[in-house]
């Protein structure tokens, strides 16, 4: 794998490498972060199924209480590709495309899991499933791309 290109660490004026070198560190920041919210969510979906199984009626789970908790892993889920965006972002130079369409779908998929459809337009719905069918086609095109 190549190493960025966007953000040399060796440049010819002394600012601009400087600041180079703070912004990978911020990136880095950034990834030390998202580990943290990784752990405290895998920590919060523990917390909320056990909640959900202890109160009455116990060892139950109603499908508001299952949504929640698919909602919960799904952000969990999330958390983690984008802490994938952020190590390849510093890994290399390669433009995560078809992981930040990934990432993208999985957010609109955890939208689509709890909508609550009688709280919402039919504006909404359709401008939701637009969403998702443009990025799914988005997504097969660049893989198609890719087998090429």
């Amino acid at each position: 794998m190549k190493i960025h290109e966007e953000l040399p660490t060796q440049h010819e004026d002394a600012l601009i490498a400087f600041l180079h070198k703070v912004i990978k560190f911020a990136v880095k920041i950034l990834a030390i972060l998202m580990v943290i919210v990784i752990f405290w969510g895998v920590a919060d979906v523990v917390y909320v199924l056990y909640h959900n199984l202890v109160e009455d009626p116990y060892m139950l789970l109603n499908i508001s209480d299952i949504f929640k908790t698919f909602a919960a892993f799904l952000a969990v889920l999330i958390a983690i590709e984008i802490y994938q965006n952020i190590v390849l972002y510093l890994r290399t130079d390669v433009l995560p495309i078809k992981l930040v369409i990934a990432t993208a779908l999985m957010a609109i998929a955890r939208k689509v899991i709890i909508i609550d459809f009688k709280d919402l337009s039919a504006n909404y719905i359709f401008a939701t499933a637009a969403v998702v069918l443009a990025l799914g086609i988005t997504y097969y095109l660049i893989s198609k791309e890719e087998e090429r």
